[in-house]
């Protein structure tokens, strides 16, 4: 399984952006998905995830009520909406594909990893 993320770039703080991640395969549809990111000189750090029903979502905190992750199936394919975007946002994100249907925030519950996509926010 192959994951293509896009939709990084440059943005003002209190800007927004669109991440989107495709799977190749069909294997994201019964599977959950996630977005995590990685700051320079930090820690990968879990973002968002969705179950496979789309129903469920996590959201670690710095991000809630700003950021939404939703999926369309049918195109195999996983979003992040940001809002709100503040520097400490910036990283490279990465999405991922979980073993299981359930959301989970453990990077070690997703097998599949996209190549991130830069996302910069300038003050």
């Amino acid at each position: 399984v192959q994951l293509q993320a896009s939709g990084g770039g440059v943005v003002q703080a209190g800007g927004s952006l669109r991440l989107s991640c495709t799977a190749s395969r069909r294997t994201g549809s019964n599977n959950a998905m996630g977005w995590f990111r990685q700051a320079p000189g930090k820690e990968r750090e879990f973002v968002a995830s969705i179950g496979w029903r789309g129903s469920t979502t996590q959201y670690t905190d710095s991000v809630k009520g700003r950021f939404t992750i939703f999926r369309d199936n049918a195109r195999n394919t996983v979003y992040l909406q940001m809002n709100s975007l503040k520097p400490e946002d910036a990283a490279v994100y990465y999405c991922a594909v979980a073993r299981g249907s359930s959301s989970s925030s453990y990077y070690k519950d997703h097998n599949y990893w996209g190549q991130g996509t830069l996302v910069t926010v300038s003050s």
